[in-house]
């Protein structure tokens, strides 16, 4: 049994869509369950959930209120309520391809050793792409993921999205549940829970696996595109470094600080070879992204945020 959680929030826009490319998938029904945890939505959510479900009554469909507002709050409430071997996070604002479930479940059979298992994320933006956008924004706003065409174990540093995910539900048993001081909450844009879960199976040893051909089409609608949505989300990044590795030690945190300086060194060489190819801003933002992530990860005040 697989068990689909969508965890959302205010995404009237897309929440159908999402659920619809669930219900559509060739796959047989009795075969997963699909869950809906709603967090405190204010929207019509409700509403649309409630007409899919009268829409697609073949599918096991089962829908939650999740008053504690925040997404590990929500991703908690929903591996509590699911009774799949493999539980999956699928973003509120994005569609499955199809073959998507087939090739999470052969992935699974067949690689008895992998705890976890991410997809490819395609982002969809919905206004125009502004000129300061690179392949490493395009990573940050739109959570574009994409290692090449082939199944491998993620290298060191490297995670699956969070909203293209999969695991095995005895891993949240044996390693706990998501931290619920890191992740989404309403409008904030803190993450690293997803991070923080990935980091407590690499440190056992453990594999988690990347699948190109279980993707997500993400969709990104164009006030995401503006430079305080952008400020925002790369001070929470760094907000949510620190509250990540400070809740595993103060060492962690300090490695995180070095770390930091030699990211800014390699921010600066992109920089000065955006520069060169006529290109600098696409540069200029990397150092504005690594400026206000800074400042979030050394708790450094920052207006408007």
């Amino acid at each position: 049994m697989l068990s689909v959680i969508i965890c959302t929030y205010n995404r009237e826009k897309y929440i159908y869509k999402a659920l619809k490319s669930v219900a559509e998938q060739d796959y047989a029904n009795e075969k997963y369950e699909l869950i809906v945890i709603n967090n405190n939505s204010n929207d019509n959510t409700e509403k649309l959930c409630f007409e899919f479900k009268e829409n697609y009554p073949q599918v096991n469909f089962k829908y939650y209120i999740e008053t504690e507002q925040g997404l590990s709050y929500a991703r908690n409430r929903g591996i509590k309520e699911s009774s799949g071997d493999i539980i999956f996070y699928i973003d509120d604002d994005a569609e499955i391809v199809p073959g998507y479930l087939s090739e999470y479940d052969n992935f699974f059979l067949s690689h008895p050793d992998a705890i976890a298992a991410g997809g490819k994320i395609i982002p969809v933006f919905e206004g125009e792409e502004p000129k300061w956008m690179s392949e490493i924004t395009r990573e940050l706003l739109g959570g574009a993921l994409d290692f090449g065409n082939t199944i491998k174990p993620f290298k060191k540093g490297k995670y699956p999205g969070g909203g293209n995910s999969a695991y095995k539900a005895s891993a949240f048993k044996k390693f706990g549940l998501f931290n619920t001081e890191l992740g989404r909450k309403g409008s904030g844009l803190i993450g690293s829970e997803e991070k923080d879960m990935y980091d407590r199976f690499r440190n056992e040893g453990l594999e988690f696996y990347y699948l190109p051909k279980a993707a997500i089409l993400h969709h990104i609608p164009a006030s995401r595109l503006t430079k305080e949505h952008f400020k925002k989300l790369s001070y929470s990044i760094g907000v949510g470094e620190r509250i990540r590795t400070k809740a595993i030690s103060g060492l962690k945190y300090f490695t995180r600080l070095v770390n930091e300086i030699i990211k800014w060194c390699a921010s600066i060489i992109l920089f000065i070879g955006y520069t060169l190819v006529l290109q600098p801003q696409k540069g200029w933002k990397l150092i504005e992204f690594r400026w206000w992530l800074t400042k979030g990860l050394m708790n450094i005040k920052l207006s408007n945020v």
